[in-house]
């Protein structure tokens, strides 16, 4: 049976002593070629920048936050009450996770979407 296919091996290409491979697939593209990491080319990039400048921007960075903060006390914010809101937060969205797991489950039983029960319960799609 002839699939057409050759069985003759290919030959490989003969390259000079010292010369660098390629891959099988493409005469263009070096093995062997130097890789250049995206993180040492970061740190040659933030090698350069002079560390007096960078003091000095997070030196005005830190006063800028702490006006900022200032601010937010005047308001009569207190840092206490950030993680009572993130408490919060994280109890409304494990409710919120229930509720949508519950509405796929009976979108499910009764062979519809999700998207029907909600004005089904008068419910509003942005919640």
């Amino acid at each position: 049976m002839d699939t057409g296919l050759s069985t003759t091996p290919r030959r490989s290409s003969h390259t000079k002593i010292g010369a660098q491979k390629s891959t099988p697939s493409s005469s263009f593209k070096k093995v062997h070629s130097s890789f250049k990491s995206p993180l040492q080319t970061r740190a040659n990039q933030d090698s350069k920048v002079n560390p007096e400048e960078e003091v000095q921007e997070l030196r005005r960075r830190r006063q800028e936050l702490d006006s900022e903060i200032s601010l937010l006390e005047a308001e009569g914010y207190r840092e206490e009450e950030l993680s009572q809101h993130i408490d919060l937060l994280h109890e409304y969205n494990d409710i919120k996770d229930i509720g949508q797991t519950l509405l796929g489950h009976i979108a499910a039983l009764r062979g519809t979407t999700t998207r029907d029960l909600y004005s089904h319960f008068d419910l509003e799609l942005d919640d």
